[in-house]
């Protein structure tokens, strides 16, 4: 891509401080923007990842540069650090707020090897076999690619596999059939556990009806996984600037004018990984195409061994339940346990302490050893969900270079490293692999997908009320 002048910001020598404070309360539906200069939220990931790294301050005067990338979170920081290392191409990235403010340090911690929620037999059903195969391979890959980009960051991974419980006998059938079909067609071993096994062997969740094991998943502290991108991506030349909303955007004769609150930054080019937290007026092409969901999770103070052993924690695997309305949870490196699920429906509603109750309360069921144990951490984030459960790394208008990389509905601890690299791919103009999540959009609400994805209601908050309920009722009652 051609060069063009460049006028930087010289680098802080630490991390740009908070100019406000965190708002619990923030929707990416309702705000135009999500605020300038935010704290983080309160968060494990935060509160125990040390100091944040230096970053390069807030934008403050008009810039020209070859590409801008539009958030600062795991996807926007593995862009630009493929977009430097394999491309030759130093990025200039913004960020509203701190680096990894978003999804980034609210999730799980969990890189499963998936790519948004649909299983491996869903996309067989959608895609047809040979695509799904094509599909299966692009995310071992990307698999492969996390493990490689987190080698070198002390992020306390936690390997061996992913233990997907179901949570009642009647879910066993559904996933012996998964398993076959991950075997026989994926030539990926996943095994099937019976209940004893499961709570001999691994954790004794007393909810446990058997489980399907996959080789691959690893646990990752968050936080100190996005501060060791965030210091790769600088050492590779790259300008990380948050505190710097883009506030607007116009396109004059190929160049992109993005306003921020501390000047105008013009780009050849711009990536957007934005996650769960896109405004509805960041781009056109954005508009009504992410459904954000909050997700709850909370951390408990360290297990004794006493405790440890009365819930038979023998693995510290990453582990989710088979409930639509999943939980996601394991026994972290301290000893703590963490586990996260859904949460309220509004940003509004989120801060209300029923929700935290909700999660409380389930964890006591999981595991009654620990009722009344001590909560030190509790907090919530957005999901960036795409309407049929898919994400897309995509340029969607061909005479336009504008990307994005979005919609990865959970499972993008692990996937956000391999799209990041795509959408460098993208941006340089290297052909991504032929397959629908790169050739085309984030789809609008479609009644036909959202019932075969089990969402019958695509009428936003309204619908999610209703589909939270129609959930509720499956996972627990029939």
């Amino acid at each position: 891509m051609e060069a063009i002048a460049e006028k930087r910001t010289v680098s802080s020598e630490r991390a740009t401080a908070p100019v406000q404070p965190y708002d619990p309360a923030y929707d990416p539906l309702v705000s135009a923007t999500p605020g300038q200069g935010r704290d983080y939220a309160p968060t494990y990931w935060i509160g125990t990842a040390g100091e944040p790294p230096a970053d390069d301050g807030p934008v403050r005067q008009d810039m020209d540069v070859d590409v801008v990338i539009i958030g600062a979170g795991f996807t926007g920081l593995t862009a630009a650090i493929a977009l430097a290392e394999k491309h030759g191409i130093k990025a200039t990235v913004l960020e509203a707020n701190r680096t990894a403010w978003g999804c980034s340090t609210r999730n799980g911690g969990q890189a499963q090897c998936a790519s948004g929620r649909l299983k491996r037999s869903q996309w067989i059903e959608r895609y047809g076999l040979d695509t799904a195969l094509r599909m299966h391979e692009e995310v071992c890959d990307g698999m492969e690619y996390f493990k490689e980009m987190i080698k070198d960051i002390d992020c306390d991974p936690q390997p061996g596999g992913h233990l997907y419980i179901a949570h009642k006998p009647r879910v066993m059938p559904v996933l012996e059939k998964e398993a076959k079909v991950l075997r026989e067609v994926f030539k990926y071993d996943a095994r099937i556990l019976d209940a004893g096994t499961v709570k001999r062997e691994y954790v004794d969740d007393k909810e446990a009806a058997g489980a399907m094991h996959e080789p691959e998943g690893i646990g990752i502290h968050a936080g100190k996984l996005a501060f060791g991108y965030l210091k790769k991506a600088r050492a590779l030349g790259v300008k990380v600037h948050p505190a710097s909303p883009v506030t607007g955007w116009e396109t004059k004769n190929g160049v992109h004018h993005l306003k921020t609150p501390g000047g105008i930054v013009r780009a050849r080019a711009v990536g957007i990984a934005t996650g769960g937290y896109t405004s509805n007026h960041l781009h056109r092409e954005l508009k009504n195409r992410i459904l954000p969901i909050l997700s709850n999770s909370i951390v408990t103070r360290p297990l004794t061994q006493a405790e440890i052993d009365a819930c038979n924690f023998r693995t510290t695997q990453v582990i989710t339940d088979t409930r639509i309305l999943r939980h996601y949870y394991r026994l972290l490196p301290d000893g703590r346990v963490q586990i996260g699920s859904r949460s309220a429906i509004t940003g509004n509603d989120a801060p209300q302490d029923k929700y935290k109750q909700f999660l409380i309360r389930d964890l006591h069921r999981k595991f009654p050893a620990l009722e009344g144990i001590q909560i030190d951490y509790s907090w919530w984030g957005w999901v960036d969900v795409a309407h049929d459960m898919m994400p897309r790394i995509y340029q969607p208008n061909p005479k336009e270079t504008v990307y994005y990389a979005l919609g990865y509905g959970g499972n993008g601890v692990m996937y956000s490293a391999q799209a990041g690299r795509r959408l460098a791919e993208n941006i340089a103009g290297i052909r991504t692999p032929e397959l629908p999540i790169f050739r085309s959009r984030l789809p609008f609400p479609n009644v036909r997908e959202m019932v075969e994805a089990e969402m019958f209601a695509p009428f936003r908050r309204f619908g999610q009320w209703w589909l939270y309920r129609w959930y509720h009722f499956k996972d627990e009652v029939l």
